[in-house]
């Protein structure tokens, strides 16, 4: 069931986030609420795309020193 939610927000937001809606092809609702789905319940300690996430790379053989190299060459 859908329901009508009022928000206040400054101008530049609405602006920002009409602007976003459009570029997305999405109405600025349809935003606001996927925004609301990802955040975690009470019963969540974490939000449902990082649950998703992890255990990703446990039987991986990457180590913090593969985290530093990969680090070093980007910025460097």
């Amino acid at each position: 069931m859908k329901t009508k939610l009022t928000l206040r927000l400054e101008k530049d937001a609405i602006e920002k986030a009409k602007e976003y809606s459009v570029k997305k092809g999405e109405s600025v609702s349809q935003i606001v609420e996927k925004f609301f789905k990802t955040l975690p319940t009470e019963k969540e300690e974490i939000t449902p795309t990082v649950k998703k996430l992890k255990g990703l790379l446990k039987n991986s053989n990457i180590d913090e020193t593969d985290y530093k190299n990969f680090l070093e060459e980007k910025y460097l």
